[in-house]
């Protein structure tokens, strides 16, 4: 795109209703505000993720160079992914949008879901137009949930259907005893050559139903522990979760078809990282399990909040994303309610890091998405 522009930036950080700058100075949300140097855009982007420093995301210059503001925006669980609560980082969210309206004078602010920021600013925008998200056991509603600020677009960028939906497509059907991380079942091992692959349908549909049952047997173990240690007077406790990197597709090119590298994922090699420590869920509360990763509990999943998102809705996928498939970003398209969406296959990885330009290109993309329906670029 011409006409790129110098980019400046100011550090943000923000209280959040309820939560105060702790004592040592650390705001709970910070970020990272870029814009076109010398201008104050009337359109802007926030992108935010569960855990994940976005303060700093690769788009946000490229983005802001091309006269759109973006904020790199942070919850008080950047980094913290063991104690997240859904209510809470959509209240911190919420700050972030009403910084920019508030204080930069935005006029359209874009909801850029990218990776497991999908279905968390979809969560967003679903609460700020028809209040839906309930706290946890024994928890009060954050305050200022139910006066969020909607946004005016979304994007979903190399985006999954929701935190519970991706661990569950990765876990390690074949896990007997979640204390014992080196049980193994091995008529559900991925690795084990007499399974293949090539996997059959008939396999992959046993270890699907087991990958939700390992789910479920996690969420009803979690629920009453949860009752167990409030009874006992204590408030949580943390527990460990092993052996996350173990999606048929990570093994198996033929399923769900794009144009990854075989026996890759996020981490590498698919079954050196499941054996390892690195793993998503690798800890958590019972009320974060219960929040954000069980499929019968949590509100991170995408559905029911793309079906009240009706505002301009853009679609990307990364042809070559080794973690998000082709299925993912039709069902996205297929389930958002908005009238006004499109689903664009892009080249590259996950993180749009190949090929060279990659990254330049999706920002075209997202530039010219938003240049067309709301001006002012």
């Amino acid at each position: 795109m011409s006409g790129q522009r110098q980019v400046t930036s100011t550090f943000v950080g923000l209280a959040a209703p309820g939560q105060r700058r702790a004592g040592a100075g650390g705001w709970p949300c910070q970020g990272i505000y870029y814009v076109p140097e010398g201008r104050r855009p009337k359109v802007a982007m926030i992108a935010t993720h569960y855990n994940i420093d976005f303060s700093q995301h690769y788009l946000a210059e490229l983005i802001a160079a091309r006269g759109v503001g973006f904020l790199g925006w942070n919850t008080r669980f950047r980094g913290d992914e063991a104690h997240f609560l859904l209510d809470h980082a959509l209240v911190d969210i919420g700050a972030g949008v009403s910084w920019l309206r508030e204080t930069m004078g935005v006029e359209s602010v874009i909801l850029l879901g990218n990776s497991g920021g999908g279905s968390l600013m979809s969560a967003y925008h679903s609460q700020s137009i028809e209040p839906n998200v309930t706290p946890v056991f024994g928890m009060r509603p954050a305050a200022g949930l139910d006066a969020l600020t909607p946004g005016d677009a979304y994007i979903a960028l190399a985006a999954h259907p929701g935190r519970p939906d991706v661990l569950t497509s990765w876990l390690d059907p074949s896990v007997t005893d979640e204390f014992d991380p080196t049980s193994v079942d091995q008529s559900l091992n991925l690795w084990n050559p007499e399974n293949g692959p090539p996997f059959s349908e008939e396999f992959v549909a046993r270890y699907r139903a087991a990958q939700v049952a390992r789910n479920e047997k996690i969420t009803a173990w979690a629920t009453s522990e949860l009752e167990r240690v409030t009874a006992a007077g204590l408030t949580d406790r943390i527990f460990p979760l092993a052996r996350t990197w173990a999606d048929p597709r990570m093994v198996d090119p033929a399923i769900d078809p794009n144009e990854r590298v075989p026996n890759t994922c996020y981490q590498g090699d698919p079954r050196r990282a499941n054996t390892s420590v690195w793993g998503i869920g690798g800890a958590n509360t019972l009320r974060t399990w219960l929040s954000m990763w069980s499929l019968s509990t949590s509100q991170c999943r995408a559905e029911p909040h793309l079906r009240r998102l009706r505002v301009p809705t853009l679609v990307v996928q990364a042809k070559g994303d080794s973690g998000v498939y082709p299925s993912d970003a039709r069902w996205i398209l297929d389930t958002v309610a908005a009238t006004d969406k499109e689903l664009v296959e892009m080249p590259g990885d996950h993180y749009f890091l190949e090929p060279a330009g990659a990254r330049e290109a999706v920002a075209d993309l997202l530039a010219g998405w938003v240049a067309e329906r709301f001006g002012g670029i």
